[in-house]
């Protein structure tokens, strides 16, 4: 299973990129919008692991590329924020899956990946 992990802060990105990896995925990284409009126009995703606040860029415009480009892409947004905490942002997004926070462990961000990266 394929994942890319948009992610602005790099050492962020690179804990959850080797959790994934020790379970077997192969996984991508982008810091900026720009950078994951580009990954998902050359490489199919099972699943975007998707910090809300991004930097450079906007998250949702990576979701709804990503809706548009890659349909069966998944969504797990990450925050450390508490915009859409009243469960909103799947109102706004339809290919949200999950909204967890910056802080959830690893693993455990991990085994929700491999959920919602298997196939049909």
């Amino acid at each position: 299973m394929r994942v890319l992990i948009v992610e602005p802060s790099p050492e962020l990105g690179k804990i959850w990129k080797a959790h994934l990896e020790r379970a077997g995925c192969d996984v991508l990284t982008a810091e900026t919008q720009a950078h994951a409009i580009t990954v998902l126009q050359t490489h199919d995703v099972a699943v975007i692991v998707l910090d809300l606040v991004l930097e450079d860029g906007s998250a949702f415009a990576v979701a709804d590329f990503a809706s548009y480009r890659q349909p069966e892409a998944h969504v797990v947004f990450v925050t450390n924020t508490t915009f859409f905490s009243d469960g909103s942002i799947f109102q706004h997004v339809p290919n949200a899956r999950a909204f967890v926070q910056r802080e959830t462990p690893p693993n455990d961000l991990t085994e929700m990946v491999r959920h919602y990266g298997r196939p049909g």
